[in-house]
């Protein structure tokens, strides 16, 4: 996983939310919640979208409703599953 506000890549276990190596490393991906229901973790997806979990009906309603491009997901909900990923703060 690559985290391109910080310039830094780092080796995750499959299942890893985004959120929780963006916390142990300071990326500036915000976030108000992890229940998915306020929106403020919308992380952009630069590449590496199809490592990542389905989102949720729930994540896809937050993002629907926060106006999100089609490479944003929720960092709190987002499972990394293998292979490289690379985000930035949405």
């Amino acid at each position: 996983m690559v985290f391109a506000d910080v310039g830094l890549a780092v080796t995750v276990k499959a299942g890893t939310r985004i959120i929780e190596m963006s916390e142990k490393i300071g990326s500036a991906i915000t976030y108000g919640c992890r229940a998915g229901e306020c929106g403020t973790c919308i992380t952009r997806i630069v590449d590496g979208m199809d490592h990542l979990s389905e989102p949720s009906a729930l994540e896809t309603r937050v993002l629907k409703d926060n106006l999100a491009g089609r490479h944003d997901r929720l960092a709190c909900q987002c499972q990394v599953l293998g292979g490289v990923v690379t985000v930035r703060p949405g």
